[in-house]
């Protein structure tokens, strides 16, 4: 049944686009003044030189890339979704600007919100986005901070969110749609950029072309003291230096008017230091009340900690793209590897929590992905596809705790209370291999009603075998009307279903660690399940001259909805669910631009609650569990208002030409933690019940380009106003430790391009 269902889609466009095959030929390279207006070109390909020695053949190359670019972006138009997009030029515009890591970039985009360790949140959603680089889905890495994508190779960045067609599967929080950087004019940039907490970030970029060949390469270095959120207000962090290291390569080759070959791929290795808070000291005692010793030791200042991570990512995909007529085609294969490594602090970590915990996860996925696009006449575009993906997770843990004297259990079996310290540190070692394979399919049409009037309908399955084995039929469908070209409405719903992530599942060998210090309060182990959505979604976007406004509602109902948490040192995430989940909002978005001038501005509204927690729930207390059980509770990610906004001023004349300016700000009310309740009550406290404080920060840049001298020089000021905020308490479901946002940075950035 699932190879039927597999092959049907394939099959069904593969023989349509035969039968036309019979009435037509392929087309031929069209002009490149004739080229569609609407679809921009993903790679500027008409920018390469034509060779000197060979202007006809280098114009056929130039005119065939072009035409290229257009076909595969045919096969993935958004059709009734909301669609933000980024260019180069306004990541450049940005104070920081390609220096910065990805998801700073990404917060200026509508409703998403900060979170620590690099996080955000897409519509209130925990963690749910896919990156797609050039259509090609990027399988998601450990890491749950630091960036394993450089802004460099950004040509053109799309979130994509609200009711998606049916190609998009699997990870439906938001798409990051990325369109790589590839072969403009032969030239190469240098950079280094600088300045507060330490910061050294050199960079390079090449890019050429040769015949029906293009490239792009970029690489880059950064060291700070800033690695990771600070867990004070300080303007310093203690212990919080990072070196990190990405790489990224893009090259295609022209095989004939309608066929070309691409490969993409990118390593990245970074390490990290946990920052150490200040004035805490370690102890353990034993059943007596009497110090415990580790290594002699029997207190332990929190200044005093080592512990570190290191992170590695490398992915590959290797595509074929083949358009001819009505007929669009792209196959690709793919691989990653991913890895993390936690070396805890052996005396520190057991005085403070009763555990040292060695851990390393390894994941190792491949797969291949199938998209095609044929036009069956004016009213009718059919789009399918076949997605397969195998995933082998290895984790291995040697948890140094300290035996005590015993569990104390309800009748029940299932709720226990700990034993005191009762001898030396033991290590528990634990080794786990898994395995996932992931199958998806869709049919969708894009059917022209009407002049004005566009419905993409369709359906796509998934099914995930894992842990559990889970499928989902999800029909989609969305209504787009544009009664007149400054004026465009959408509305559309789509079933979703989102497995847990496979490369975050951790082992729950709980007898292994009964009667130790990291015995759990609740034994029940029940393995995440894969979260099932119904999501509506309207929308409006009016153009008022220079102005573009928006406005976007949406109501999601969901089971088992799927969230992850911190439980231990390591700064590992672990997925949980809710039975149950509702989230609704509404985002306003406003863009200006004139000539050298641009400015934005985004607000969202929005509330995300479940309730019931029913996997994973040792990771829980009790009394959590039981509040959580009969209440809905705000989710921990749940940001109730979320605000962007920015503007920036480029001179294309007179004595300022080449300068820039530009500034953009943030602003969040404050995601959630635990409402403490009075002694005697009959809960300690509400889960997410409150909010920490709310925010905005500023930052602000100037530049100036040096004419042909190649030259570009900027300065950038983050948080200019030196706010002290607070992302997170310490608090809150799975929130495993605090974290602050980076005081007032200065920085200097010095550019050479060459060629």
């Amino acid at each position: 049944m699932r190879v039927a269902l597999l092959l049907s889609s394939a099959l069904l466009l593969g023989g349509l686009a035969a039968g036309r095959a019979q009435a037509q030929s392929a087309t031929a390279p069209v002009p490149s003044d004739q080229a569609p207006s609407d679809q921009a070109p993903s790679d500027q390909a008409g920018t390469r030189p034509v060779a000197p020695n060979a202007a006809g053949a280098g114009h056929e190359i130039i005119v065939t890339a072009r035409r290229l670019n257009e076909a595969r972006e045919s096969i993935k138009p958004s059709l009734g979704a909301s669609d933000y997009t980024l260019t180069t030029q306004a990541i450049q515009n940005l104070p920081g600007s390609d220096n910065q890591p990805i998801e700073d970039i990404i917060l200026q985009l509508p409703g998403v919100s900060q979170d620590q360790f690099g996080q955000f949140h897409v519509r209130d959603d925990h963690n749910g986005v896919q990156y797609r680089l050039n259509g090609v889905i990027l399988p998601e890495s450990i890491a749950v901070f630091g960036q394993t994508l450089s802004p460099r190779l950004i040509e053109r960045l799309d979130l994509v969110t609200g009711t998606l067609p049916a190609q998009y599967g699997l990870r439906t929080a938001g798409i990051i749609d990325i369109t790589t950087k590839s072969g403009l004019k032969d030239e190469s940039d240098v950079s280094l950029y600088g300045g507060s907490h330490a910061t050294i970030e050199p960079s390079v970029q090449l890019t050429g072309s040769s015949g029906g060949t293009s490239w792009f390469a970029s690489g880059d270095y950064k060291h700070n003291d800033l690695g990771i959120n600070n867990v004070n207000g300080n303007a310093q962090a203690l212990h919080d230096r990072t070196d990190q290291f990405n790489s990224f390569g893009y090259i295609d080759h022209i095989l004939g008017d309608n066929d070309r070959i691409a490969l993409l791929g990118g390593y990245s290795n970074q390490h990290y230091q946990i920052p150490n808070p200040t004035g805490l000291v370690g102890r353990q005692t034993d059943a007596n009340g009497n110090p415990v010793a580790v290594n002699g030791v029997t207190s332990y200042p929190s200044e005093a900690l080592d512990e570190q991570q290191l992170q590695t990512f490398g992915f590959a995909a290797l595509s074929l793209l083949h358009t001819a007529g009505d007929f669009t085609l792209q196959v690709s294969g793919f691989g990653r590897v991913a890895t993390l490594d936690y070396r805890p602090d052996y005396t520190g970590e057991l005085l403070f929590n009763g555990l040292a915990q060695d851990a390393s996860k390894r994941d190792v996925a491949f797969g291949m992905q199938l998209d095609s696009v044929l036009k069956l006449g004016p009213a009718h575009t059919l789009r399918a596809g076949l997605y397969y993906e195998h995933d082998r997770s290895r984790s291995f843990t040697n948890s140094n705790v300290f035996p005590t004297t015993g569990d104390i259990c309800d009748p029940t079996g299932i709720t226990c209370q700990q034993g005191a310290i009762n001898g030396p540190p033991e290590s528990l070692i634990d080794i786990t291999t898994i395995t996932a394979n992931t199958y998806s399919a869709y049919l969708q049409d894009e059917w022209h009603v009407l002049r004005h009037v566009v419905v993409n309908f369709g359906a796509r399955f998934d099914e995930n075998d894992a842990l559990r084995a889970e499928r989902q039929l999800s029909p989609r469908a969305n209504l787009v009307w544009t009664p007149s070209p400054s004026l465009t409405l959408h509305a559309g719903y789509a079933r979703y279903f989102s497995p847990a992530p496979f490369e975050l599942v951790a082992s729950s060998n709980l007898a292994q660690v009964f009667n130790t210090t990291i015995s759990p309060a609740v034994r029940s182990a029940i393995p995440a399940y894969a979260q099932r959505e119904n999501y509506w979604d309207v929308g409006i976007q009016q153009k008022l001259g220079d102005f573009t406004v928006g406005l976007d509602g949406y109501l999601r109902r969901q089971t088992n909805v799927v969230d992850e948490g911190q439980f231990g040192a390591p700064i590992i995430l672990t997925p949980f669910n809710y039975a149950k989940g509702r989230i609704e909002g509404t985002e306003f978005s406003l863009n200006y631009a004139h000539r050298g001038f641009s400015a934005y501005g985004n607000l969202a509204l929005e509330k995300a609650q479940g309730t019931q927690i029913d996997s994973n729930q040792y990771n829980f207390s009790a009394a959590d569990l039981s509040y959580i059980a009969t209440h809905w509770i705000y989710l921990d990610h749940n940001q109730t208002w979320t605000g962007s906004a920015g503007a920036a001023y480029n001179w294309h004349e007179g004595a300022l030409k080449g300068s820039r300016i530009s500034a953009d700000m943030i602003y969040g009310s404050g995601l959630r933690r635990a409402l403490f309740l009075p002694a005697g009550s009959a809960y300690p406290d509400i889960p997410n019940g409150a909010a920490v404080p709310g925010y905005v920060t500023f930052n602000l840049s100037a530049g100036h380009s040096f004419g042909t001298s190649g030259f570009d020089v900027r300065l950038d000021v983050e948080n200019l106003f030196d706010r002290v905020y607070e992302i997170r308490d310490g608090t809150g479901v799975g929130v495993g430790a605090p974290s602050f946002g980076p005081r007032r940075g200065v920085f200097l950035g010095v550019s050479k391009r060459f060629g």
